[in-house]
């Protein structure tokens, strides 16, 4: 007997959920926020709603339940207030109202103090149809985020140049190998211990036939000096311009800036959040996993007394990033509010 659809549903969002907590894995952001949009049409489509307004308190309730699992994982998150907004531009859309939906809300809410929620509340004709296909746009717009990137590799790389990044990113795998079809140019990579994906990235970077060398964590400062560009990659671009980036990403862009080398960011639109990170609220920001890869367990009768931290990523400063390269182009950090603005409606901040 097959089982009712909410209840398939619910396995679903549970089962994701036990994907998210799993601490010690470091998971795909790609991944994450294609699972989440994928959920998002499931409760779109197989629960029952009558209004923009109850289809997005389902939205939110799931989402609330997904992003207290892994706090750290903002693409969910992103693609929940994502998926909320097309639902309300659907909804103004349907009805036949104005696209400037948010500046309406917004001077509604300076006069009165809150926003105007009654007219979706309100049935509407086709609404289903209209956010299950602006949701399978933006399942394409996940998916060619990384060749949208890369295309635009040759703008930034030019022929005998240094390039430097670390850690390992699909979205700089791909910049870097789009780049060198027509461009020759040497990459060192530091390995980004404890994890090593420095040396994963090279491994592929080499088998391309693309010049690389690795370095050591240690030996990034002094190698800075003969970079041209540094090139990274970001797990989440915070609303501020920071970055929530691979340990080790901060001091590459410390020593980047002391040398006046100028530090591009490969990142896809899923990965800016309008989220900003509190000097309090670290166990949130960060992900802490086991410390074996730091200090072996066969070393711990020696140092009983050491508690060790193994934090999964750096938060960077937006003083120290120069180029945001995103689906739609470069983007400096002061213009990062106005991505966030167009990508989030105010009211779905706080899920």
């Amino acid at each position: 007997m097959a089982k009712p659809q909410e209840e398939e549903l619910t396995e679903k969002v549970d089962g994701f959920v036990t994907y998210l907590k799993q601490k010690n894995r470091l998971h795909s952001s790609y991944d994450v926020a294609k699972r989440t949009v994928l959920l998002m049409r499931e409760i779109c489509s197989k629960t029952k709603w009558a209004s923009a307004d109850e289809l997005m308190y389902r939205m939110r309730v799931a989402g609330k339940k997904l992003v207290e699992a892994q706090p750290s994982e903002n693409a969910v998150g992103n693609m929940v207030r994502r998926v909320l907004k097309i639902t309300r531009e659907e909804h103004a859309s349907c009805i036949g109202e104005s696209e400037d939906l948010d500046i309406k809300d917004s001077l509604h809410t300076l006069l009165h103090g809150e926003v105007d929620q009654s007219n979706f509340s309100k049935p509407v004709l086709n609404l289903k149809g209209s956010v299950i296909e602006t949701m399978n746009e933006l399942l394409d717009e996940l998916e060619g985020g990384a060749s949208n990137i890369a295309s635009q590799a040759l703008d930034h790389i030019h022929s005998s140049e240094v390039i430097m990044t670390a850690g390992y990113s699909k979205t700089v795998e791909a910049f870097l190998k789009a780049a060198a079809r027509k461009r020759k140019f040497e990459v060192i990579v530091a390995e980004s211990a404890p994890s090593y994906q420095g040396q994963e990235l090279a491994t592929k970077l080499a088998q391309d036939g693309i010049q690389t060398t690795v370095i050591t964590d240690s030996a990034v400062f002094a190698i800075m000096s003969r970079v041209n560009k540094v090139i990274i990659g970001t797990h989440t671009v915070m609303a501020d311009g920071g970055l929530k980036a691979l340990n080790g990403a901060h001091q590459l862009a410390l020593a980047a800036k002391h040398h006046s080398i100028p530090v591009l960011v490969c990142a896809a639109l899923f990965k800016f959040s309008p989220e900003y990170l509190c000097s309090y609220d670290q166990d949130t920001f960060n992900k802490i996993v086991a410390p074996h890869d730091v200090l072996s367990f066969t070393d711990g009768e020696f140092v009983s007394k050491v508690h060790v931290q193994n934090p999964v990523f750096d938060f960077v400063p937006p003083d120290l990033i120069t180029l945001f390269i995103s689906n739609i182009g470069g983007s400096a950090p002061s213009y990062i509010y106005r991505l966030i603005s167009d990508l989030y409606h105010a009211d779905d901040k706080d899920l």
